[in-house]
């Protein structure tokens, strides 16, 4: 049987209706924290237990969480917010594995394009917290880093949970990266690692609060 060939101009058009469902349906959110992580991390997981903290500390001073979604380090983080009060979001994308919708969304898009709902996982943001993962993880984590460093975006804190997963990276970074003079030790302060729920909390919510004051201040 042919593959039907869907015209590019219709393709065009389902693309804006991603952004424009996506765009009305966070619409007067506030500024969230977006969370990332393994969809493979199971709820013994000590990450799966931080990220349930850091959802029901940050939820219950009315910042929203928004996840991908999934099963792991987003159920978790999406449990842990939902029911505070905050807004509990999951941007659900279809693939071929991993992905099931966790229950614990206040709100629940589905994406097909990835770039799309990567825009609406900025769109809001007023931090980043990066749990160990895969390539999805890591390709959020280096998209985040590329925006705040080329100043596409308004700085926001992006905080690395877990040193012994994180150290690696971080010292490949410095003594490969940096010594062969492909970023600047400026660009390796972009980001902070921690190794609780607490303490990202308190980074992010530090920001928050800078934000809103400067918002009444103008």
């Amino acid at each position: 049987m042919e593959e039907i060939k869907i015209p590019e101009a219709w393709r065009v058009l389902r693309i804006q209706s991603e952004l424009v469902d996506g765009i009305e349906s966070l619409s007067g959110m506030g500024g969230a924290v977006s969370v990332f992580g393994s969809a493979r991390l199971q709820p013994d997981s000590r990450y799966y237990q931080e990220a349930v903290v850091l959802g029901e500390i940050l939820g219950k001073e009315g910042v929203p969480i928004i996840t991908g979604g999934g099963p792991g380090v987003m159920e978790a983080a999406n449990k842990g917010c939902y029911g505070t009060g905050a807004t509990s979001v999951g941007l659900n994308i279809s693939l071929p594995l991993e992905q099931n919708h966790n229950t614990f969304q206040d709100v629940s898009l589905d994406f097909r394009y990835f770039f799309v709902r990567k825009f609406m996982f900025v769109k809001h943001a007023v931090g980043f917290v990066i749990f160990p993962g895969g390539y999805g993880t890591l390709d959020e984590l280096f998209e985040a880093l590329t925006l705040v460093q080329t100043n596409k975006v308004r700085p926001f804190p992006i905080v690395l949970l877990g040193t012994s997963y994180w150290q690696g990276l971080l010292d490949w970074l410095r003594e490969t990266m940096l010594e062969n003079g492909c970023v600047s030790e400026r660009d390796l302060h972009l980001f902070s690692l921690v190794d609780d729920a607490e303490s990202a909390a308190k980074i992010i919510l530090q920001h928050a609060r800078m934000l809103q004051a400067q918002e009444i201040a103008e």
